[in-house]
């Protein structure tokens, strides 16, 4: 008999076992938010919600969920498969956000997927300031007119600057950063979020 050597398992990359971790939060996301469910799905009310109700007594607030960016691995996916309904539900899923929200997922798409110029996305998954809202309509996160709205207020920071060119233009232009792209989109979220104030 020959003895073998045993050997540990390799220990996972750090960007991995932050993946992981992202996923397993997502998911324990999506499953207490299924709690919330109803016996039929044209009631939107839970049980103790119509008690509450019939009763005459004021319902208990519900917390709003966390709202949690898309995850990293998303950013290799083609952006057509970003519509499919099991993206979306895991995702935004059509929930309405704030145009401050909006913005502020917009810098995380670009913090976690990476900052691209002269093209929506890279081969790689990186995006521009318009390719990472693209990324976040796909998924459901808010709609056309939020969309449309955080477009017009990354517009009126560089207006304020004295800067013409469209926001999308900018970002592509030589020379320009990836810090001066997140600078500009959370400095119209911090607009918004005091224009929604």
């Amino acid at each position: 008999m020959t003895a073998q050597t045993l050997t540990a398992p390799a220990a996972p990359t750090p960007e991995l076992a932050d993946e992981t971790a992202l996923l397993v939060r997502e998911i324990a996301q999506y499953l207490t938010a299924r709690v919330r469910t109803t016996a039929h799905p044209l009631v939107t009310k839970t049980t103790a919600e119509l008690i509450a109700e019939a009763l005459g007594a004021p319902a208990a607030p519900m917390a709003a969920p966390v709202l949690s960016g898309p995850a990293r691995a998303l950013r290799i996916l083609p952006d057509w498969v970003l519509n499919f309904p099991l993206l979306r539900q895991l995702h935004g899923g059509g929930r309405h956000i704030s145009v401050a929200e909006y913005l502020e997922l917009t810098a995380l798409v670009i913090e976690r997927y990476g900052w691209h110029r002269g093209a929506l996305r890279s081969t790689s998954g990186h995006r521009c300031i318009l390719g990472a809202q693209a990324v976040l309509f796909r998924l459901g996160y808010g709609d056309e007119t939020t969309a449309l709205a955080a477009g017009h207020r990354l517009q009126a920071v560089l207006t304020a600057r004295g800067i013409s060119e469209p926001y999308h233009r900018w970002n592509d232009a030589t020379g320009r950063t990836r810090e001066e792209a997140l600078a500009l989109v959370r400095t119209a979220a911090t607009h918004a979020r005091r224009a929604d104030q």
